[in-house]
């Protein structure tokens, strides 16, 4: 097991990664909470189906309340936040109490926005039980949704501790695989040539990835992610670049109604359209088709959905939280490892649309 260091200005906390990460749970909370007044659980429908019965055995001896959500993106809307509330109220819990976020990256965000706001803050632990969670699951970013932009509402809030136990990685269809795949591909290229070239040498399917060749890319994206954290807890400059793909990303994902497409399938081809316009605005030279054909041999789909029209793509573009005075700005590459924000006209988004990936 692995276990990485995360310093912000706020906190110092670790990441435990690798299979069975999850047994030294219950000890770690003895030892960090010994005033502890109640632990409370927030999961999904489908986590806690399939893997509640090996969180709960790693808790022996502690009680715990468990508040189940929805699962995906319907966890992250207003009326599922007040219902956790409500349910931490009715259990009782105080500020000497734990939040432990069991799940995905869209448990994660909602239970830390949770923790971050009940009684002006609690402390979290966030137990990711996807690939894509290793990139929400660090860094403190918590948020629920709003139907006009994603991650709308939320802050900044750095849990206690990570534990990833890559054993709950098993159960995941091929979907949720590579979605989290996504945001592993993003940290290569916003940060590291030498991974994104091992990746794309050595990966040539996303099934059965042996668990040593999983645990070391993932292992290698937490720290790239803390790197950048630590320089940057509150976006104020380059953890920005950590949004590579999304800015059209996140506008897929709201058009097409949130859970149509997964995260990481909308950042892949938000990505394919940032190295579009990297190569036109930035001179970058980079084999966008080649990249593309990689993301399709892995089962992604590349192509722009035809349904979305791409006036509407560009008003949700607009509410970027890296917009600014409605000026939608790019994460672009001026090489990969390189990465520069860039506003974009808004003629010239349509114009690139229009003819993205032709």
């Amino acid at each position: 097991m692995n276990s990485i260091s995360i310093k912000t200005p706020g906190r110092t906390y670790p990441v435990y990664i690798g299979s069975g990460a999850i047994e030294g749970l219950g000890s770690y909370i003895k030892d960090t909470f010994p005033a502890l007044t109640n632990l409370m659980i927030i999961t999904d429908e489908t986590v806690r189906a399939i893997h509640l019965p090996v969180l709960e055995t790693a808790l022996k001896g502690l009680d715990a309340k468990v508040c189940t959500v929805p699962s995906g993106e319907r966890a992250k809307t207003f009326e599922v936040y007040y219902q956790c509330l409500s349910f931490a109220l009715e259990h009782k819990l105080d500020r000497k109490s734990l939040i432990l976020a069991f799940g995905g990256g869209a448990v994660g965000d909602l239970g830390g926005f949770v923790a971050a706001t009940f009684m002006r803050g609690i402390p979290f632990i966030q137990i990711p039980t996807t690939i894509l969670a290793h990139d929400s699951a660090v860094g403190g970013k918590v948020a629920i949704n709003h139907p006009s932009g994603k991650n709308m509402v939320g802050s900044f809030y750095q849990p206690q501790a990570v534990f990833y136990d890559l054993n709950f990685l098993d159960s995941l269809p091929p979907k949720e695989v590579r979605s989290g795949f996504a945001e592993v591909i993003k940290h290569s290229l916003i940060h590291d040539m030498n991974f994104y070239l091992s990746l794309k040498d050595n990966i040539r399917s996303l099934e059965g990835l042996p668990s040593d060749e999983l645990s070391g890319m993932l292992t290698k994206g937490i720290e790239i992610k803390g790197m950048i954290v630590a320089e940057d807890e509150k976006e104020a400059g380059v953890r920005a670049f950590l949004n590579f793909g999304h800015t059209l990303g996140h506008a897929i994902e709201a058009e097409k109604g949130y859970g149509e497409w997964t995260h990481g399938e909308s950042v892949a081809v938000g990505m394919l359209f940032a190295l579009q316009l990297s190569n036109k605005m930035l001179d970058l030279r980079f084999d966008v088709n080649e990249f593309r054909c990689w993301l399709d041999q892995l089962g992604y789909q590349t192509d722009l959905p035809e349904d979305l029209s791409h006036s509407k793509l560009l008003e949700r573009m607009k509410q970027d939280k890296k917009s600014e005075g409605q000026n939608v700005r790019f994460v672009l590459l001026k090489e990969v490892g390189s990465p520069v924000i860039h506003q974009v006209s808004d003629d010239f988004i349509l114009q690139e649309l229009a003819v993205f990936l032709k």
